[in-house]
């Protein structure tokens, strides 16, 4: 039995993914889910048991240390051990660095501490556990982790602290032989911008973003998983993103009109 542990399990890509791994493993599978949301949480590990997995939820706040501690002390307790960790939790962010006031800029350090922190506690109460089996890490970040956006300095800030952490990880562990997955979706169908904060660090209620061509959240999760179960390094979703990443060497001012573009005209700069 392979066990996991995914963040930001009760909905969005964290549950889809969860999902996947229940139905592809069907009775192989034990699922260690993680979010703030217990109902919404105990629903997918309900759905993930009757794909035929063994599944739990443990309410979690990743912005904690010592939930994310417990977190693993309890699918180890649980199950024996860890064979794979997913870092999925995260809050996403809109708004223009100059719209932000003194007084609410500690909103960025809040979104740090959900987005970067979370996986890097995770990850360091499941590192002995993942050693002992040769496990993986995956970490899912966003293509605003690998080009700045207009109106996500801090969503951006979040993502890039992950893919450097983690690709200075991947290199550590590799005598260990842990793989070390990031992941690097584009827009995805999901609610996580309607959710995320605007300048005053509240739910903004909107996305900021184009979200015409939005990603199937079950595509997404079934290039993750993909990606997972070939350990691949790096899993960059979509054409533009690819592109985007070659372009930003090449002809970097190109990257920022594709970047301006990807922007609702609503929430571009002024």
């Amino acid at each position: 039995m392979k066990i996991h542990v995914i963040t930001g399990a009760s909905d969005g890509i964290g549950a889809e993914l969860a999902r996947q791994i229940a139905r592809r493993d069907r009775g192989e599978a034990a699922l260690v889910l993680a979010a703030r949301g217990r109902d919404k949480l105990a629903d997918v590990a309900a759905q993930c048991e009757a794909l035929g997995a063994a599944a739990i939820a443990v309410p979690t706040d990743v912005s904690r240390e010592a939930d994310c501690r417990a977190l693993v002390d309890t699918a180890v307790q649980q199950f024996g051990g860890l064979d794979c960790l997913v870092n999925n939790a995260g809050v996403s962010a809109h708004a223009l660095f100059e719209d932000v006031s003194a007084d609410d800029l500690h909103w960025y350090q809040e979104l740090m501490a959900i987005n970067f922190w979370g996986s890097v506690w995770c990850t360091h109460a499941a590192l002995p556990h993942l050693k002992a089996v040769r496990g993986q890490i995956v970490a899912v970040s966003s293509l605003a982790g690998l080009v700045g956006v207009p109106g996500r300095t801090a969503y951006s800030a979040t993502k890039f602290a992950m893919g450097g952490f983690f690709e200075a990880l991947r290199t550590e562990l590799k005598p260990a032989g842990v793989a070390v997955t990031l992941a690097y979706p584009g827009v995805v169908a999901t609610e996580i911008r309607r959710h995320g904060w605007n300048a005053r660090g509240q739910e903004a209620g909107r996305s900021g973003l184009k979200e015409d061509h939005a990603m199937p959240v079950e595509e997404c999760a079934r290039l993750i998983l993909e990606g997972m179960e070939d350990r691949r390094r790096e899993v960059v979703m979509t054409t533009r993103g690819k592109l985007g990443r070659f372009l930003k060497l090449l002809a970097p001012g190109k990257v920022e009109d594709m970047a301006l573009a990807a922007v609702a005209a609503e929430a571009r700069p002024r």
